[in-house]
């Protein structure tokens, strides 16, 4: 008798991101969410948000992104299920449509109370706050960081988000956490110890995925180079 192999953890999340990708690939409308996220996020980091602020913005493009995936599984199984016009079936639609809707207009809502309330801010305290908050930063570069590798994994198509594919998501994380310690550290804080630690930690990371055949050597450059550039550009403009 054979059993089901049971799925473990890491293939697990393998799955899971392949369907963020997927959605990402095929459905115009997740696309536009995926940009609108990006372009929130930049601008986040622009005024110069402070950590509620943040978390607020955060949950509202995780409400929307969570809410189109779900409604795209809906259609999905909609479609299967169905083989000819069904009133139930459009009612579903349009009822996953419908949430679709109100959490994108949640989070039109709490971005205009954000940033209507940032930049009512001076700039010399805005600019003040930004350079106190290195955390805040670091989020919103690893998560930009994020975001760019599924992005491109969904574009070129290659691999699978945890298996392989151009770029190396762990060695663009690895890489963005090297530049954010980099930055955030102070010369008496021991920053040149401290930032080659961590850069050889990441060069182990990337040397990992490739002696474990994941990734090529391609791949891993590819994602450090990616990961560390975005930190850098967001570090560079609203850190320095």
């Amino acid at each position: 008798m054979n059993r089901r192999r049971s799925v473990s953890l890491i293939e697990s999340f393998n799955f899971a991101i392949e369907g963020i990708i997927h959605v990402l690939r095929t459905h115009r409308n997740m696309r536009i969410h995926f940009a609108a996220a990006v372009a929130v996020l930049v601008a986040a980091l622009w005024v110069g948000v402070d950590r509620t602020e943040l978390v607020a913005l955060l949950l509202s493009i995780t409400f929307v992104l969570v809410a189109e995936m779900v409604n795209s599984a809906i259609e999905a199984a909609t479609d299967v299920a169905t083989t000819s016009f069904d009133p139930l079936a459009k009612l579903a639609k349009d009822i996953a449509a419908g949430a679709v809707l109100i959490a994108s207009i949640n989070a039109v809502a709490v971005a205009y109370i954000v940033f209507s309330h940032e930049l009512g801010r001076s700039t010399s305290s805005l600019l003040e706050r930004i350079r106190d908050a290195p955390a805040e930063i670091t989020i919103i570069a690893l998560v930009l960081t994020v975001l760019i590798v599924i992005a491109t994994k969904a574009w070129t198509g290659r691999g699978t988000p945890l298996h392989g594919g151009l770029p190396s998501g762990h060695a663009a994380v690895a890489f963005a956490a090297w530049m954010a310690v980099t930055y955030i550290l102070s010369p008496g804080q021991h920053r040149f110890v401290v930032s080659t630690i961590v850069l050889i930690l990441a060069f182990l990371v990337a040397q990992t995925r490739v002696e474990a055949g994941i990734h090529s050597a391609l791949e891993v450059a590819y994602g450090g180079v990616l990961g560390a550039l975005t930190t850098l550009v967001v570090f560079q403009l609203f850190f320095t």
